[in-house]
């Protein structure tokens, strides 16, 4: 089964698939990837939505269209201007030889300046049309990244349950840079190209229309060269282009994770998963280069046979003196340009490809399906006490799995609602159910009578705050990580925050105190000083309910009592969620819903379960025996003997 980024286009619907890779189930049930398979992209379809990205600069490429032709044209007239100094240069000396005249050099300076003025020219509007294209390349790339982040933003979880960071990271860089590359270098130079060609056309046909058939004649075989490398080599710029997002993905995954990876031994698997990308990157890559790169030599050669026969011929019309030398030297350098653009648009078909193979998955991430749109009038509730049903919930993260079957559980307003369970139960899903991060497949939550997709998303997470078991910081000041809790905090809310938190006093010992600097990976502090500072943030968000997912996993047993006796204090008189593995820490909740396969199996409260003997009894027995269980001696640490 595919995951929902990796499905690809109906064959039916007359679109063309994408490159990508399928997806199928391993063992255990476990998304992994099956292999690669090459795909044809839609050219003209995905081209049509580039070119859609430059309709509102329509008259600025226009204006740089018309500076690239008025370039190209005054480049183009002057070999002809200084063939013109050459024959007046040459008939000087031939008549200084006869001793009929001499050399006209004042006329051979005009025209010299002419030609100067000519290439001044050219070289200024060839500046100014690259100034603005360069602004159009910038703020079309500009849109696309806006596009990109925001679209990252309206993506369904489910999204990214299947697409690594690296993915989704390499479109927003890679691709998007190769988008700006083209339209900055290439596009302008598609204009001069052909400009070019036809300019020069014209120019050898007002010298000599037998050299110019020579010249025309390669030109057909050189398409045709053309041709033929472009559509051997437009697999591989596709699957280069796709398998360097593979490659970025597994290093950025290699490299968030180095702890665990050398925890685990796990450097040989990750270089052969390395190796395996980077070996179907290297093949891809070095075929499309090669092929790319064959193309110049190949021109050029067809090139230097016409330039052979040009000046073969035009020496002995020369001698006829059909054309003057002025002429051939003007010939020349128009031959010479004539295989010029014909290589330049060569190159560009290549940059071309490239660029689709990149528009074509930065439009794909664009066009994915994105969340259920917020309802038109969402619910405004004026006051929130804290009421939650889940009615008969069902929901499984794969359609035909279900991980939540029939939950249904009535919270009263101010209560404390433990949820505890086995691994794997379901208690995690649930929190992201009520918050909906994911959407309930049958069944309804209801916030203070409300069903929670009558809610905009904002307004609904904003009646929560979490803390998850997986801390979250950025790369910030410690104030700022803080603060992410409620924007408007003031410094000395922050502080207060963090002194209900017990951070405070670990903030103070830092060199900058709150000013201190989490670095990129947030490795410059400890695990449990990082679950006390998002502990902070959820105190100064202040919101009217609570989720700790197993809040105080990460924090030693002294501060775990003060950061409870904290949570106490926070958790009075609003509804919160608290789940933990440790039943030790949620004893004094109102209600304990013990949840097994996806199901309340019971609730009550601690001394109610533990009266009625059943799953929760066991389980909390079962850890309290596991609490007074004796040391084990060692083969260094002998048994003690009993006194």
């Amino acid at each position: 089964m595919n995951t929902p980024n990796e499905q690809n286009h109906d064959k039916n619907s007359g679109k063309l698939l994408r490159p990508g890779k399928v997806m199928g189930r391993g063992p255990g049930g476990h998304m992994m990837e099956i292999g690669p398979v090459e795909k044809p992209i839609d050219f003209k379809g995905t081209l049509r939505k580039l070119v859609a990205y430059l309709h509102p600069y329509k008259l600025t490429i226009l204006i740089v269209m018309v500076l690239a032709v008025g370039s190209t044209i005054f480049a183009i007239v002057g070999p002809k201007i200084l063939g013109n100094a050459t024959t007046t240069l040459f008939d000087g000396l031939m008549n200084q030889l006869a001793g009929s005249g001499n050399v006209d050099f004042a006329t051979i300076g005009r025209i010299l300046l002419t030609a100067l003025v000519l290439y001044l020219l050219s070289a200024a509007l060839s500046y100014i049309q690259g100034w603005l294209m360069t602004d159009v390349a910038m703020q079309v790339t500009y849109q696309l990244r806006k596009e990109l982040m925001e679209k990252i933003n309206r993506m369904p979880f489910r999204y990214f349950d299947g697409t690594t960071y690296g993915e989704v990271l390499s479109r927003l860089t890679n691709d998007v840079d190769m988008i700006n590359r083209t339209l900055n270098q290439s596009l302008t130079q598609v204009t001069t190209s052909a400009v070019t060609v036809v300019g020069i056309l014209v120019m050898m046909l007002t010298i000599s229309w037998q050299m110019t058939l020579i010249a025309v004649v390669i030109v057909p075989f050189s398409f045709l060269i053309m041709m033929v490398i472009i559509k051997a080599s437009q697999k591989y710029f596709t699957q280069r282009q796709d398998y360097l997002g593979h490659v970025n993905g597994h290093v950025e995954e290699m490299f968030g994770g180095h702890v665990v990876v050398k925890a685990f031994n796990g450097e040989n698997k990750s270089i052969e998963k390395f190796d395996r990308y980077n070996n179907t990157l290297y093949g891809a890559a070095w075929r499309s280069q090669f092929l790319s790169g064959i193309m110049r030599p190949l021109m050029r050669l067809i090139g230097n046979l016409g330039y052979v026969a040009v000046v073969i011929l035009g020496g002995w019309l020369a001698i006829r003196n059909l054309i003057t030398i002025g002429d051939i030297q003007a010939f020349i350098q128009y031959m010479r340009s004539f295989t010029q653009p014909i290589t330049q648009l060569a190159n560009i078909s290549n940059i071309l490809q490239q660029t689709v193979a990149a528009a074509e998955r930065v439009f794909y991430f664009i066009e994915e399906k994105e969340e259920t749109p917020d309802p038109a009038q969402p619910v405004k509730l004026e006051k929130v006490e804290g009421r939650v049903d889940f009615q008969s919930v069902y929901f499984g993260y794969l359609p035909d799995k279900m991980v939540i079957k029939g939950f249904t559980a009535h919270i009263n307003p101010g209560q404390k609602i433990a949820i505890v369970g086995p691994t794997g139960a379901g208690k995690t899903t649930l929190v992201k159910l009520l918050m909906r991060f994911y959407d309930v497949n049958r069944g309804a939550i209801l916030v203070e009578g409300h069903n929670v997709k009558e809610f905009a998303r904002a307004d609904l997470r904003g009646l929560f705050g979490m803390v998850l078991q997986d801390t979250w910081l950025f790369n910030g000041t410690i104030m700022e990580n803080i603060r992410y809790g409620r924007l408007d905090a003031t410094d000395d809310e922050v502080i207060a925050a963090a002194q209900a938190a017990h951070a405070d006093h670990f903030i103070r010992a830092l060199p900058d105190g709150f000013q201190f600097v989490v670095n990129e990976e947030v490795t410059n502090i400890s695990q449990g000083q990082k679950q006390l500072l998002t502990i902070a943030r959820a105190i100064l968000a202040d919101p009217p309910m609570l989720i700790l997912d197993e809040a105080t996993s990460s924090v030693d047993t002294h501060t775990e009592l003060l950061i409870q006796s904290a949570m106490d204090k926070l958790m009075h008189g609003r509804t919160s969620f608290v789940i933990a593995h440790r039943l030790s820490t949620v004893r004094n909740a109102d209600l304990i819903l013990v949840v097994l396969d996806g199901n309340i199996v019971e609730q009550g409260n601690h001394a109610e379960l533990l009266a009625r003997g059943g799953f929760y009894a066991e389980l909390y027995n079962s850890q309290f025996e596991q609490a007074q269980m004796p040391e084990v001696p060692t083969m260094s640490q002998p048994a003690r003997r009993p006194v």
